[in-house]
């Protein structure tokens, strides 16, 4: 059999962390199903964070291939190793980052489970899993199918995983762990999430109880309880089966830094006191609740600029704000630097950990609107560096051309670029970071101006796009693509000149709070007398 140099196209960077129960430094997924979303469409979101990794946007062609041709499968952090070959398929269709030309949407967060379940002999690992998907497939159900077939052919090396698998129509969580050394495959299930639902996970296992009889609302693995009963993790009925429980164990600090995510986003879209009652959960009182539900019904509609805000999220509103105590800092910061605990007296301390993250190589809003066309109906709003601090851009799902500020070339981790837009958006987001309550509003002026531009232009922009035919379609909205791009550049270039200009030598002064904090700490000290 012939071996084609083709590879696949990585769309992100993964966490290669120690096999622990838990992982809190990763990733977030928020869903919206069509029912929930003011205009029908599906919404799935994605930041990518990883410390010290720059990020970037990623394109692989479609494509007709000839029998006997394999795929060689890499790793991301070390590119240049062959795990070993795929045999390749028919043939593959355009992805661009994490949506495919037929709107199917493929992200992830991990959950780490159980150390021994890892297989460092597998082929395939998440990433790998998620782009072959997203090139074989043209809806959620077929995706989760594959992903399954091709860990059980291949092999799986990586920690557990869930994953968002989401296409026009349905929207799944699906969630999966490895078998351990020596065994291929992986146990998975995979759950609908009910049309009118919002859902979400941040790096903590979220699918309890496995509804098996509901065939049109619940894929899994033939073996996903038969081998926690070998492994020993599980010895009741089916009925009784948690994967979560079974495969990845909760303890405090992962439920603090994880699910708090989940419960923010659905505290800000229902009733609050109602999600205040799992607060001992986020406490680690597990006697007293020991999960939140898999989805909720929100108490109005949500729209895509509804959830960008979302991604912002620091608990603003809520019993764990980041802004109101000492730990702010004298700005009033809303993000905390590493480590995610420390120590004083003695003891140990955590910081919370919020959707929005400092150490997002990358941040993405999907909207999949199936009553359009679909190289115009799948748009990705992508943009470099922490969600709180960009601005989204439009990228639209047939796009075969990757705008240069976005590319790989331009954003390499450690080489400062000011072509790149992970570093552009870094060096104005790290401005503003240590003065916050001053800088932010002037950053939220440029973000609002660019993002209402792009909203004001998709009605026209999908009215154009389908009256063209496919071909016309794909370089309009290349052009597009690589228009909002530049101009998200251009106005990012004249924020941080501003921002130098209007705050240099830190005219203005602390957030009160801080002011009050000190006179609290140091009494008298400062006082001026009358």
């Amino acid at each position: 059999m012939r071996r084609s140099t083709r590879t696949l196209a990585l769309a992100f960077a993964f966490i290669t962390l120690s096999a622990t129960y838990n992982t809190a430094d990763a990733c977030t997924n928020l869903i919206v199903t069509k029912g929930a979303s003011t205009d029908g469409s599906v919404i799935c979101t994605y930041n990518c964070d990883t410390f010290g990794y720059s990020g970037w946007l990623t394109h692989s062609a479609a494509g007709r291939h000839g029998k006997g041709e394999l795929v060689a499968i890499r790793s991301f952090w070390h590119p240049a190793e062959i795990r070993g070959y795929v045999e390749q398929a028919e043939y593959t269709y355009n992805v661009v980052g994490y949506i495919n030309e037929h709107q199917l949407c493929i992200v992830e967060t991990t959950f780490g489970g159980r150390e021994e379940l890892v297989n460092p002999e597998g082929m395939l690992g998440y990433d790998n899993v998620i782009q072959l998907a997203l090139q074989r497939c043209t809806t959620a159900r077929e995706a989760i199918q594959t992903m399954g077939d091709l860990m059980d052919r291949y092999g799986y090396c990586d920690e557990g995983e869930t994953f968002t698998v989401c296409d026009k129509d349905e929207a799944w969580i699906m969630e999966l762990v490895g078998k351990g050394p020596g065994r291929k495959g992986a146990v998975w299930a995979a759950i609908r999430i009910p049309d009118g639902c919002i859902s979400a996970h941040a790096n903590l296992s979220r699918i309890r109880q496995i509804p098996f009889k509901d065939k049109e609302n619940c894929l899994y693995s033939k073996d996903v309880v038969s081998f926690a009963r070998e492994m020993g993790f599980f010895s009741g009925k089916d009925a009784d089966f948690s994967f979560r429980d079974a495969y990845s164990p909760i303890d405090f600090l992962a439920v603090r830094q994880c699910d708090t995510r989940v419960w923010s986003f659905f505290r800000h879209h229902s009733d609050a006191a109602e999600m205040d009652r799992y607060l001992p959960y986020l406490d680690g009182k597990f006697d007293v609740c020991d999960h939140l539900p898999l989805w909720i019904t929100p108490d109005s509609k949500l729209s895509i600029r509804d959830i960008m805000r979302d991604m912002r999220d620091h608990y603003e509103g809520t019993p764990l704000d980041m802004t109101a105590d000492l730990s702010a800092g004298p700005w009033g910061m809303p993000v905390r630097p590493r480590a995610k605990t420390f120590e004083s007296g003695g003891r140990k301390y955590f910081r919370e950990r919020p959707i929005s993250s400092p150490q997002a190589g990358f941040a993405m809003v999907s909207q999949l609107r199936g009553w359009l066309p679909d190289e115009v109906g799948g748009v990705m709003y992508f943009n470099c560096d922490d969600p709180d601090m960009i601005a989204y851009v439009p990228v639209y799902c047939c796009t075969d051309q990757v705008p240069d500020a976005f590319a790989e070339k331009n954003n390499l981790n450690g080489v400062f670029n000011e072509k790149g837009a992970f570093w552009f958006c870094n060096m104005v987001s790290n401005m503003v970071y240590p003065r916050y309550s001053a800088l932010i509003g002037d950053l939220r002026k440029a973000q609002t101006e660019l993002e209402d531009h792009y909203a004001s232009e998709q009605e026209e922009v999908a009215r154009a796009a389908s009256e063209m035919t496919p071909g016309e379609r794909i370089s309009y909205l290349n052009g597009k693509t690589a228009e909002y791009t530049e101009l998200m550049m251009q106005r990012w270039n004249r924020l941080w000149r501003e921002l130098v200009v209007k705050y240099n030598d830190q005219p203005g002064g602390y957030d009160q709070r801080f002011y009050d904090a000190i006179v609290k700490a140091t009494g008298d000290r400062y006082l001026i007398p009358e």
